[in-house]
């Protein structure tokens, strides 16, 4: 018992079981959003006709995006969603997958409910081998 009257031991323990959690549950770790990764995101494009939004600048886009991926840049996203159908998955695309969290949120306000950030953004699609292009 005195190993968890010590405050560093019980520090450890508390860390340990917290990362231990992580592991075990990663939805924990990922601020709420669903990702997918670039198998799975093809998967959707193909079977469920998912729509790819490009939350990414206008430059960052032209240089290098998904070939089906629409251009929507995340400040721009409320203004522009009203055309895209509610009833298809959405995936949301930014260079890394870290600065599409926001946008998945947003997405969910205006009553979307299948959205997914795709893992690793578009630099994980491109690692994969999948297409890109340049407009």
């Amino acid at each position: 018992m005195d190993f968890l009257t010590d405050t560093n031991n019980l520090l450890v323990l508390v860390v340990a079981v917290i990362s231990g959690m992580m592991l075990m549950f990663p939805g924990l770790s990922k601020r709420g959003a669903n990702t997918i990764n670039a198998n799975t995101a093809v998967q959707q494009i193909n079977q469920r006709q998912a729509i790819l939004i490009d939350i990414r600048k206008a430059e960052s886009y032209k240089a290098s995006h998904i070939p089906q991926a629409r251009n929507i840049p995340a400040e721009e996203l409320t203004a522009k969603t009203e055309k895209i159908a509610k009833d298809k998955p959405i995936i949301v695309v930014c260079d890394t997958g870290r600065n599409a969290q926001r946008s998945v949120a947003e997405l969910r306000k205006q009553g979307f409910t299948d959205v997914a950030v795709l893992e690793g953004g578009i630099t994980a699609w491109a690692q994969a081998g999948l297409p890109t292009k340049k407009s």
